[in-house]
């Protein structure tokens, strides 16, 4: 049967029993080839693109008799390419094989034979037991044993795994954190766990020791073992330490081997990111699968011509051996074929086979200049720009939506403890940013802060003098206060270091808040001093001002998650009382507490609807006490689940809910969170620009709209919709107990909701400065994106300038991402966490923010950068940058090989198809590669329209990018339109040229060779020339590169003339002695190519003067500035009146950079704040038992 969902099992320190099982071992190859699959599976890799396997059957076509050119000419070029291409995958593969070998090969101790010996980590093996020591790697998935740390606990660095640098805490389960080398000598147990999976936080187990399996001679497959739960002992990830995770600040660590080679974690992780292509990427596919039309046509065109050619008039060409089988009059078919095959070979110039490599140097060297921009350089934290890819560069330059985080990304995400509410009293007299924003919109001077220099205490800035004087209130609410701050300094998984004294202890955390909580609970004098792995000890402060230490025995912890979104520890106190302390999202919170004795409750939830409307972040506190017969019935249940191998998360939440009831609320505390400095000019300037924004957080609805306030995300003068479940109705419905009803009415309600706004917004569309905004909260947006909703949904936030999206989880932000991303809008995820990972990946481009959180978005991301105000740059300077420029570059490429290869299917055509090129073999090759490649390599990476200072001023200009302006099919077309016409004068002009007249003075004709470098220098001027024109902005690299590639030819022509003539063969001594000394040459060059260049040029002349686009004003802005007050005079520099369309509108453009609000009716939807409540009576007990 089926054994794949069977648990893992194995012995602990007995090899020989676990070789039945068949382990994979623990050497690891990441290497990509071997030294005998290299070639094969190499020119595998590189022959699988369309582009290469096309110039590959070229290649060995060019070498029958049928090719028109010499199969060097096509070879090589093929060679260079493809050998390029397989020598750096070969040394990136060298690389990664030398990185396996120095960990394959690495040593560590290992206990064999009742002692620590030195092993290679290669050969170790499942169910042995290693030493690791301070600063090495984990080579292996280990379960934790002991520790040179007392408690068994150890410190772990796992920036391989998920890029984060703060330690991560382990502690082996108590069983085991004492053990010495003699018990390890004689440790018979038996672990069983999980089947590898790629699941890097999650770790189910179960170990046993000792005698108990003293009567197992083996563990097989098949067997089936009965195990009583009493005598397991869970194992859960806390335990669990990863390969490529490395030891800090703990001398040694001992572990047992669970997964070894490619079973680890990191090893099942190792998989490829989802695969990104840019829009102008997939646009080149498109054009390729054109051009291999084209010729398609190309060469049935000419095979049916000249085969109906060589039947009517074969026999009168005797120059073309008519006799042959190739020019067989009698036989056309024949003839057709045989001219499909030479027109292939002929006209393959129109794919340009040097297009992915000169795309490829063009985004290696973009990216270095984002990664090295000092503007998104952050100096505080030492963090550059980082560019994780060169695939979606451009893809920066048309962005119509950016979705982003709140908390981490447009905040700092360091809490600060700022306002609490403890028995119905609020405490903290604190101003926070959103309210100076608030009285700032209103029109009000900001609240006066008693306190703006703060405490100088990180993560407290709290002031309130009232506190200070908790104890004198009555016994009822002095208990309230004191399990409040009890409760601050117990519930959380926070390790305390250092010497026991305040000034001597740092605090190891995995979250801010937690930080924050703890080091409130010590500024209100319940320090914690230090943990272990049973107990907390908290220093409390007494009323006489003495300080008393109180051990307090963790008996659970009930761990936060997404799910639950609370955290309960039950703990034992020096009397013997058990009590559970409980802290969560209010929406979680209320719903548990007891009906009775919590009279305060309706005053702290307004005290928390107040918090949030200032921007902080809430949570409530709550408590109660167990009886001890209840808790020992509860801790069996929580014991079965612990040890469960299947669905052993969704069963210990379950559990939980059995305990966590009747709580009795003590109050709730207000964090604030900060927003990043520049981020209201960032998000001002990114709407300025045309694009739309959406916040998705986890905040309060309230909460939400005073940030968007705050950081400019909303206007006063933005229509505000709002859209959610709390109606009367759906309420009703819900304290019926009908959960059907309930939720098809919340259904309804929400459709109705979003269709009203929609016929809204349709009908003020005439109102062409209006401005909207959509805010849903959690339950609503659960509803929306259901199949039958998601679409208006989807036309609603699409319609609106801003959405707000409240109490978002990581899967609906991944969902919301996906839904924008596939109505064809390009979008940015960005975000700082790991929940925002799913947002990263879903969305076109992701970008992470190197936060408080770790790393683990950035290392998901395409980009990263430190703080959200550098998302400004990177789009409307970098990105549109690399838009123009890659969108120029592309049409460019493909313009030139039109006409390119159009030259050559003009001149056939007076050849009747016959297949003879013009040009020798020499000029075709080099063509891609030597002509006409560094020039606009140069300008797709140094070419800019306006300076960044001149983009930043007026971001509308980034407007060119999502509306496809230099990328559409339009574009495109005037290009191959303009291929077209060129080739057709310079083939035109020069046959007409050179079939009238002799083109010396000996009256001897010109020959086939002459008129074809004739020809091939006006496509060199017209295709460099071209260019020049186009581009924005010169400087000395690109007058190098223009009139360089120019002046290499004339140079080619001449060296390789002078080389002797069975190398250079027709061209020997061609240009010297026979083109250069003509005069018509030179007359047809300069008459041709300004023919070819005058429409393009007239254009563009006609364009700029009478109908200029937004960056041809804001140069001639720069350009003016430069010289003076652009507003100053209508007047040119030598006084002529310079009063064309361009020029008017310069004196307009200052219109671009205003950012004046539209002056449109405020429609204030924003819901009201919740009716007065009563107040805790003074003096009233409290009663935590229940």
């Amino acid at each position: 049967r089926d054994r794949t969902n069977d648990p893992r099992r194995f012995h602990l320190n007995k090899v020989e029993a676990n070789a039945q099982y068949k382990f994979k071992n623990n050497y690891v190859s990441t290497t990509k080839y071997t030294l005998y699959t290299y070639l094969p599976k190499g020119l595998y890799e590189q022959f699988r693109r369309v582009a290469n396997f096309y110039f590959a059957v070229v290649a060995g076509l060019s070498c029958t008799e049928l090719s028109p050119v010499r199969p060097y000419t096509t070879i090589t070029p093929l060679f260079l390419v493809v050998g390029i291409s397989m020598a750096k995958e070969a040394y990136e593969d060298y690389k990664r094989y030398l990185q396996d070998r120095q960990v394959n090969e690495s040593e560590v101790q290992c206990f064999r034979n009742g002692s620590f010996v030195s092993t290679l980590w290669k050969e170790v093996r499942v169910g042995e037991i290693v030493k690791v020591f301070r600063g090495e790697y984990f080579c292996s998935d280990l379960l934790l044993l002991k520790s040179s740390n007392p408690e068994g606990a150890c410190y772990v660095e796992t920036m391989n795994l998920d890029g984060e640098t703060n330690l991560k805490i382990k502690k082996a389960v108590d069983e085991t954190h004492k053990l010495d080398d003699g018990d390890v000598n004689a440790m018979n147990g038996y672990i069983e766990c999980d089947q590898p999976n790629n699941s890097i936080y999650t770790y189910t187990g179960n170990l046993a020791m000792g005698a108990f399996f003293a009567s197992e001679p083996s563990l097989t497959r098949s067997s089936t073992i009965k195990l009583d739960p009493k005598t397991l002992i869970p194992l859960n990830p806390n335990q669990v330490l990863l390969r490529g995770a490395s030891l800090r600040n703990t001398e040694h660590v001992v572990g047992a081997v669970i997964y070894t080679g490619h079973d680890t974690k990191v090893m099942k992780n190792a998989t490829d990111p989802p695969s990104k292509r840019s829009t102008i990427e997939k646009g080149i596919d498109t054009i390729i699968f054109g051009m291999f039309f084209l010729l398609f046509i190309m060469c049935s065109t000419g095979a049916i011509c000249s085969a109906v050619w060589m039947v009517e008039r074969g026999d009168n060409l005797w120059y073309m051996a008519p006799g042959d089988t190739e020019f067989d009059p009698s036989n056309p078919a024949y003839v057709a074929l045989t001219n499909v095959i030479t027109n292939f070979i002929l006209y393959g110039y129109l794919i340009p086979i040097s297009l992915y490599v000169s795309l490829e140097m063009v985004k290696v060297v973009q990216v270095v200049f984002i990664n090295k921009d000092r503007f998104m350089y952050h100096k505080h934290s030492d963090t550059p720009a980082l560019a994780r890819t060169s695939n979606l560069n451009e893809e920066l330059g048309i962005v119509d939506t950016v979705l982003s985080d709140k908390t981490g990304t447009l905040t700092c995400n360091l809490m600060e403890f700022f306002k609490c509410s403890i028995a119905g009293t609020s405490y903290g007299a604190g101003v926070t940013e959103v309210e100076k924003a608030i009285a700032r919109k209103d029109g009000r001077p900001p609240p006066v802060d008693p306190n703006p220099g703060g405490t100088g205490i990180k993560g407290f800035n709290f002031h309130d003098d009232r506190i200070a004087h908790w104890r004198e209130t009555p016994t009822g609410i002095q208990d309230i206060h004191q399990h409040f701050f009890r409760l601050l300094g117990i519930c959380h998984t926070v390790i305390p270091e250092g010497d026991g004294t305040e000034q001597g202890t740092d605090y190891q955390a995995e979250s801010p808040d937690e930080l924050a909580f703890v080091i409130a609970a010590r500024e209100f004098g319940f320090f914690c001093n230090r943990r272990t792995a049973t107990s907390v000890f908290l220093k409390e402060k007494q009323a006489d001002g003495s300080v008393s230490e109180h051990e307090y025995e963790i008996l659970n912890v009930l761990e936060f998650n997404s799910t639950r979104k609370r955290m309960s520890v039950i703990f034992r106190s020096s009397n013997g009382s058990i009590t559970l302390y409980c802290k969560g999202a209010d929406t979680v919170i209320y719903p548990r507490l007891r009906a009775s004795g919590n009279s305060f409750k309706e005053v702290t939830a307004k005290h928390m609807e107040e918090y949030s409307l200032t921007g902080l972040r809430t949570l409530c506190l709550a408590a109660t006490e167990l009886d001890p017969t209840e808790y020992d019935e509860w801790q069996t249940k929580f014991v079965a689940a612990k040890t469960s191998l299947v669905d052993r998360a969704q069963k210990l939440d379950d559990v939980a809910e059995l305990i966590e009831k009747d709580l009795v609320l003590l109050g709730s505390t207000a964090i604030e969170d900060k927003l990043q400095a520049g981020v209201p000019e960032a998000i001002a300037n990114l709407a300025e620009a045309g694009i739309k924004l959406w916040m998705l957080t986890g905040d309060k609805q309230e909460t939400a709209i005073n940030i968007g306030f705050a950081c400019s995300l909303l206007t006063n003068a933005m229509t505000q919709y709002i859209v959610n479940v709390d109606t009367e109705e759906v309420l009703k419905a819900e304290a019926s107990g009908n959960k059907v009803a309930a939720k098809n009415l919340a259904e309804q309600t929400v459709m109705n909701q979003m269709t009203e706004a929609l016929e809204s917004i349709r009908g003020e569309a005439s109102q062409k400065n209006q401005e909207n905004a959509l805010v849903i909260d959690g339950r609503a947006l659960s509803l929306a994106l259901l199949d039958n909703c998601k679409s208006t949904f989807l036309e609603l936030g699409t319609s609106c300038k801003v959405v707000i999206c409240c109490r978002v989880s990581p899967l609906q932000k991944a969902q919301i991402t996906e839904l924008v991303k596939l109505s064809g809008r390009t979008t940015i995820g960005i975000g700082d966490g790991a929940n925002d990972v799913g947002m990263i990946q879903m969305a076109n481009i992701g970008v992470g923010i190197s936060g408080q959180e770790g790393m683990q978005a950035v290392m998901a991301a395409d980009f990263a950068i430190a703080q959200f105000r550098f998302l400004e740059r990177l789009l409307l300077v970098h990105g549109r940058w690399c838009y123009k420029r890659i969108g120029r570059m592309v049409s460019y490429f493909f313009y030139k090989n039109l006409m390119f290869g159009l030259t050559l299917f003009w001149f056939n055509l007076f050849c009747f198809f016959s297949g003879q090129p013009i040009f020798n073999d020499l000029y075709m090759s080099g063509f891609n590669v030597v002509f006409c490649a560094l020039p606009i390599i140069v300008v797709g990476i140094v070419d800019q329209d306006v300076v960044p200072e001149t983009a930043a001023k007026y971001p509308r200009i980034y407007q060119q990018g999502p509306k496809n302006e230099y990328f559409s099919h339009t574009v495109k077309g005037v290009w191959m339109l303009n291929g077209l016409y060129q080739s057709i004068v310079i083939v035109g002009f020069t046959l007409a040229a050179y079939s009238i007249r002799a083109d010396r003075s000996t009256g001897e004709p010109s020959e086939l060779y002459a008129a074809g470098t004739t020809m091939y220098t006006s496509v060199v001027l017209c295709v460099n020339l071209n260019l020049a024109m186009a581009i924005n902005y010169w400087n000395a690299l690109s007058h190098l590169v223009i009139w360089g590639s120019i002046l290499v030819w004339f140079l080619f022509l001449v060296i390789y003339g002078a080389f002797p003539v069975a190398w250079s063969l027709e061209i020997y001594d061609l240009f010297v002695e026979v083109v250069s000394t003509a005069p018509s040459y030179y007359l047809i060059v300069i008459i041709t190519t300004a023919t070819a260049l005058l429409p393009d040029l007239s254009f563009r002349v006609l364009q700029r003067t009478f109908y200029p686009q937004d960056h041809h004003i804001l140069q001639e802005v720069e350009k003016m500035g430069r010289k003076g007050d652009p507003e100053a005079s209508s007047s040119g520099p030598n006084g002529a009146v310079t009063n064309t369309p361009v020029h008017r509108a310069v004196q307009e453009s200052v219109q671009l950079g205003e950012r004046e609000s539209p002056d449109v009716k405020q429609v204030s939807q924003q819901p009201k704040i919740g009716a007065q409540v009563d107040t805790m009576l003074p003096g009233q007990p409290v009663e935590l038992r229940r």
